[in-house]
């Protein structure tokens, strides 16, 4: 059997895949809740939910990647790294490490590693969020792991 992949657009897909991926966030972040009971609350059957359980993820969802590197350069401002690491707090990731060089011509560069696993809407979502803060020049992902 030839297995492929395909990313697409979330609007794309059936409500139903949706669904499915809020189930197993359901029964992930309770663990009291039966899996009868988390179907019922998105309106799909079980058996529609263990169909299609081991076969539709988020892009990001991926257990496996779970640190990502990403590197930002913005304007040497006081308290602008201060709120780029309260942004990447309240998002629930977990930083790694830091490491800033000294600013040169009025731009920062700074490299931040953070843990995705607990994190609050995706990698994605908070590099969005941090290239939105003014004075942020640009947020580019270095790796993941």
């Amino acid at each position: 059997m030839d297995i492929k992949y395909y990313i697409v657009e979330g609007s794309a897909l059936p409500d139903v895949y949706k669904r499915v991926v809020k189930v197993r966030r359901l029964l992930e972040a309770d663990l009291n809740i039966s899996v009868n009971a988390a179907c019922r609350s998105m309106n799909i059957g079980r058996s529609t939910y263990y169909k299609y359980k081991d076969r539709v993820f988020e892009f990001y969802e991926d257990r496996r990647i779970k640190i990502v590197t990403f590197s930002l350069n913005f304007s040497d401002k006081q308290g602008l790294l201060s709120s780029i690491l309260e942004m990447i707090a309240e998002s629930k990731a977990n930083i790694l490490t830091i490491n800033q060089n000294i600013p040169v011509n009025g731009m920062a560069v700074v490299v931040i590693s953070v843990e995705t696993v607990k994190m609050e809407g995706g990698i994605e979502v908070l590099l969005d969020r941090l290239r939105n803060v003014s004075g942020v020049a640009e947020v580019r992902i270095l790796s993941r792991s």
